[in-house]
């Protein structure tokens, strides 16, 4: 098996990285080694940091291999183990029972007003907003029909499992990851005598798509941890992935055992 690693760059995360490395080659039951990506692709990813460095190791590895997270700050939505569970996550290794999870992710098109087309993806979401204080302004279809025009300070496209990040925070729904969707969500939109949006998230099904008509010369496009300014931005394509991110779970906790932990207590729910 080989074996990569993702770090946060503090002091503590390289400690807990180090005594791992070393658990692992000092076991006389895993057959491993540890490469970095450039010129062998590797079977297992682990992530040690918090969520956003698991969605570094993801876009730096993509869809091939299996990933596993040790958080080392706050309970990380995607990890699954702490610092001092190090002798347990190796012993697991070792028996190597583990179960594979799979998670959708999202696919887009942006297609600029010169015809040129760039195809992203996103694990959690694309998030897109004016990059001055004035409003962004979308024309919203939804499976090519005409649904709103959205006046505010911005729309999110989110997966299942990245609905329990920004998307939540403006209150839209929490996803299971079985349910392979996509949901657009408002930031701060903008209603009244003379505009109106629907003022509530929509979750879309496998099939749909959604289509967003940019009217803003440049806008801000985040995609998970990627944030960069775009211009002249005709249109942006949503739909659930083609491809999906593969999690190696050696812990039988469920999704809404997560979800508990993260956001009510750090008790486990479920198994």
């Amino acid at each position: 098996m080989k074996i990569a690693t993702v770090l946060r760059n503090d002091d503590n995360t390289r400690e807990v990285a180090r005594q791992l490395t070393e658990k692992i080659k000092g076991s006389g039951k895993i057959s491993a080694r540890f490469v970095d990506g450039t010129t062998e692709q590797p079977d297992l990813v682990v992530s040690i940091g918090g969520d956003g460095t698991m969605l570094e190791a993801v876009h730096q590895y993509g869809f091939e291999p299996m990933y596993v997270g040790i958080h080392t700050g706050h309970l990380g939505f995607y990890a699954d183990w702490r610092p001092d569970e190090l002798d347990q996550f190796v012993a697991a290794l070792e028996d190597e029972q583990y179960f594979t999870v799979e998670y959708p992710t999202l696919d887009c098109q942006l297609e600029t007003r010169d015809g040129r087309t760039r195809l992203k993806w996103a694990l959690n979401e694309m998030v897109i907003r004016n990059t001055s204080l004035s409003t962004l302004v979308a024309c919203v279809y939804i499976n090519g029909q005409e649904f709103e025009t959205f006046r505010g300070d911005g729309l999110i496209v989110s997966t299942p499992s990245g609905s329990t990040a920004y998307n939540k925070a403006v209150n839209g729904a929490i996803v299971h990851p079985s349910i392979e969707s996509i949901q657009l969500s408002e930031i701060a939109s903008i209603n009244n005598q003379a505009y109106r949006t629907i003022n509530s998230s929509l979750v879309l099904p496998k099939h749909h798509q959604i289509e967003l008509i940019v009217m803003n010369p440049e806008i801000m496009i985040g995609l998970d941890r990627e944030q960069a300014v775009w211009e002249d931005v005709r249109s942006i394509q949503c739909r659930v992935g083609a491809r999906k991110i593969k999690f190696a779970r050696y812990k039988r906790l469920t999704f809404w055992g997560r979800v508990h932990n993260s956001f009510i207590s750090g008790e486990t729910l479920g198994r």
